[in-house]
């Protein structure tokens, strides 16, 4: 029988687990969760007979589309890993996602439920929008087909309205910080209106109007804001918080600017 001290019979099982269980897929419900200041998330999931110590460090951590709660029936993707001073092992997270449904849905849905908490969705906060707005200022992008429609509408509609346009991304992984300093920039600009918006697209391509930082900016402005964001399937977190939501940022135009030829049609009939 061969003789091995603590550290050598550990670093040998660390040696066959980590080579076993390099890219392994667990489902499991989350039993415990500690968001740490560093970054990384500590957690474990279980199921009726065992526990699993489970860590996601930072870097993919940060990717995470939605806040992992206990309770919540999640699938994992990562490696086992042994820590051999004391050892232990745990489950490396690389990916996390909630099991039978999309990561967006639930990060969506817990947004939603964290801010009408607070009061973000409440009608008696919503600000009315004046009948013949003089001024408005329009945070999309400056290139996009959505500008373009807008603008075509206020021709029509109402050309002695000024329009102003605050460019921005509208998607991607910087959009949503790019749409919030927009949105404020804009609130500094004495207009009557902002309208924030976009055309249609995937889930992921609208998502920077369902971030929390587009949230604040909306509820935190003086100027009442009209979210008007794809096409009229999509419902997204700015239209619940915004003062007034619009299908489509032609609709927007169409329900803000009265209607210029049929004020003239009925001053004739007078």
């Amino acid at each position: 029988m061969q003789m091995m001290t603590v550290s050598a019979l550990n670093e040998k099982i660390k040696s066959l687990l980590e080579a076993t269980f390099m890219h392994i897929r667990v489902e499991g419900e989350i039993a415990s969760v500690t968001y740490h200041s560093s970054g990384h998330i500590y957690f474990s999931v279980k199921d009726d007979r065992s526990t699993l110590r489970c860590v996601m460090w930072r870097s993919n951590a940060a990717r995470l589309k939605f806040r992992l709660e206990k309770g919540e029936h999640v699938v994992i993707d990562g490696s086992v890993g042994v820590y051999t001073p004391r050892g232990e092992y745990q489950l490396i997270a690389v990916s996390v996602e909630p099991y039978g449904r999309g990561a967006l849905a639930v990060a969506f849905e817990q947004l939603k439920k964290k801010l009408e908490a607070k009061g973000y969705f409440a009608a008696e906060r919503k600000k009315p929008l004046p009948r013949y707005p003089k001024r408005i200022a329009l945070v999309t992008a400056s290139g996009g087909a959505a500008l373009q429609d807008m603008l075509k509408v206020a021709r029509r509609r109402w050309p002695l309205t000024e329009l102003l346009v605050v460019d921005t991304l509208v998607q991607g992984e910087a959009a949503a910080e790019s749409i919030a300093r927009a949105i404020r920039y804009a609130d500094t600009l004495g207009v009557d209106i902002i309208v924030t918006g976009r055309g249609g697209g995937s889930a992921e391509d609208l998502w920077a109007f369902n971030e929390e930082a587009v949230a604040e900016a909306i509820f935190e402005a003086q100027t009442p804001v009209v979210s008007a964001v794809g096409h009229e399937v999509d419902t997204l977190i700015s239209d619940f918080v915004a003062d007034l939501r619009a299908p489509t940022p032609s609709a927007a135009m169409e329900m803000i600017l009265p209607d210029g030829n049929e004020l003239l049609r009925q001053l004739d009939e007078r």
